[in-house]
């Protein structure tokens, strides 16, 4: 898939990650497609970064990657003994307190977090492989579409491992425990149709046709007032955690602040 960017100046273009800003839109994208996009500690600290330079004017951040892989997962490199240039090997953290584990890992993390921003929405467009934390970087997204190449696969537990990258909670709640379980400790593929009809994919289309599709989408999110989009979204992320009637109350002080503002008699 070719880069959603347009001939922009780059907020952001190092270790893999490009950043652009359009007004109200940003895109992500993974530049390394020679290595299909494969994940180090150093992109994730792009990623991380990415987020923290969005402008204020920014409402909706596409995610996507250059060449036939959205991202093939962790580098393999990772495991190896000597690791990455200037960087600790996971067998090096493995070795250190649990203090200094939780911390590398919480900081890992960091990249996946902050996609589900109240004040953004954000769509991943995946092509091709989806796989471990390529898969999971795609659940870090509010929304999800894809090519009908795609092949979403959770291959952590047959490495011996489980999956940290924050994409055990939005996999649960979307396709439900059961499946979410089977999906992870086979470590099999989901293609296209199961994705979409699964809830994983709000969307899948035709490969030539998933830039067009994100276009779409963009829109259509883009012409609602932006407050708007902002309780709303807020009221779905947290309904999961409230009570029914906790919800019908969130829904009233959502509600209130909307009338207000539109009456012009809001804080």
């Amino acid at each position: 898939m070719a880069s959603l960017d347009k001939e922009l100046e780059p907020v952001l273009d190092k270790d893999g990650v490009r950043l652009t800003v359009d007004e109200a839109i940003a895109t992500v994208t993974l530049t390394n497609p020679a290595k299909r996009n494969a994940q180090s500690p150093a992109l994730w600290r792009a990623l991380t970064q990415a987020g923290r330079s969005l402008p204020g004017s920014v409402r909706v951040v596409v995610l996507s990657a250059e060449g036939q892989s959205f991202s093939a997962g962790l580098d393999r490199q990772a495991f190896a003994p000597e690791g990455f240039d200037g960087e600790p090997s996971f067998i090096d953290l493995a070795r250190g307190s649990d203090a200094e584990l939780d911390a590398a890992i919480a900081e890992y993390q960091e990249a996946f977090t902050w996609w589900r921003r109240s004040d953004i929405v954000s769509i991943a467009a995946v092509q091709g492989h989806a796989i471990g934390a390529g898969f999971q970087l795609a659940l870090a997204c509010d929304l999800r579409v894809v090519a009908d190449d795609v092949q979403f696969a959770m291959r952590e537990t047959s490495l011996g491992l489980v999956p940290d990258l924050t994409g055990t909670h939005p996999l649960v709640s979307l396709v439900g425990y059961a499946r979410a379980l089977e999906i992870c400790a086979t470590g099999r593929f989901v293609l296209a149709e199961e994705a979409e009809r699964t809830g994983l994919a709000n969307l899948a289309v035709p490969a030539g046709q998933l830039d067009d599709a994100v276009r779409d989408l963009t829109a259509a999110l883009l012409a609602a007032p932006r407050d708007a989009v902002i309780e709303t979204k807020a009221l779905l992320r947290g309904a999961q955690e409230r009570s029914y009637e906790e919800q019908r109350s969130a829904e009233r002080a959502s509600q209130a602040r909307r009338l207000r503002d539109l009456a012009g008699v809001g804080e």
